[in-house]
């Protein structure tokens, strides 16, 4: 425990001066987190970034995560994003035949989803910044609270498991309370914030996020249990990885995007 909060203070002494002032300086650090998730998911299927399609693959994640308010830097180029990365994509299905199969179809697709699983939730990390920085702290704080809420009801109360083949710790009541600590969060957020909705509905938005944090936190799960590894990486000591530590966020700010509250 000690551990975890001293990791958990020097993170944030890093993290949020960052965040509050934004801009290229957020752009870059959300580059450094997204492609350390990405070899976080590369080591668990024991794919090494440190090669030819393990560079491909970052080179695709950062295509996904350059932000819209740099479009005008690429224009001058006269290519898109899409186009690019379909260049990219079958540079890593070439691949499998230079490396005659040693770098397989199925590693080539993993690696293309491993690259649009991280890079789209980061690349919203950008947007929603780019937004607001209330919207980045309204989803840190209904997730901390999802989380939070899931731990101290699910082991005060929690009888009937939720997942047991995927988390077995996880119950249906944590799950129940981790959501209504989240509504907690909205009401407060509505009140004494400048998000543009009304309590009602951000309290409904809030639900359906915080059950979907719930989903991404159990993707990660289902990740580590198949490939057999207790944390996705040990950057944060106590912590695990990063993916560990943003695995809600990255299905949380997508949908965040598509409720369009800015």
């Amino acid at each position: 425990m000690k551990q975890r909060i001293i990791t958990g203070v020097v993170a944030a002494a890093l993290f949020l001066p960052i965040v509050f002032y934004g801009g290229l300086p957020f752009v870059l650090l959300t580059y450094f987190l997204a492609s350390v998730g990405l070899f976080e998911l590369l080591k668990m299927k024991k794919l090494s970034i440190f090669s030819v399609h393990g560079l491909l693959a970052l080179l695709f994640l950062w295509v996904i995560l350059y932000p819209e308010q740099y479009d005008d830097l690429l224009n001058t180029f006269n290519y898109t994003k899409t186009e690019i990365g379909i260049v990219l994509i079958l540079l890593l299905l070439a691949y499998t035949v230079i490396t005659k199969n040693r770098f397989t179809f199925e590693d080539a697709g993993f690696s293309i989803l491993s690259a649009i699983y991280v890079g789209i939730g980061f690349y919203f990390f950008i947007e929603t910044r780019d937004a607001g920085i209330v919207y980045i702290f309204y989803s840190l704080f209904m997730i901390w609270a999802t989380d939070s809420g899931a731990y101290f009801v699910g082991k005060a109360t929690g009888k009937t498991k939720l997942w047991p083949e995927i988390s077995p710790n996880k119950t249906v009541e944590g799950s129940l309370g981790g959501v209504i600590c989240a509504l907690l969060v909205a009401v407060l957020f509505a009140i004494f914030s400048e998000i543009n909705a009304s309590i009602i509905s951000l309290m409904a938005i809030t639900i359906v996020l915080s059950i979907f944090g719930q989903i991404g936190d159990l993707v990660q799960s289902a990740f580590k249990r198949h490939f057999n590894v207790k944390d996705s990486g040990n950057i944060l000591p106590g912590h695990g990885g990063i993916l560990d530590r943003f695995d809600s966020l990255l299905f949380v700010l997508p949908l965040l995007h598509l409720f369009h509250l800015w």
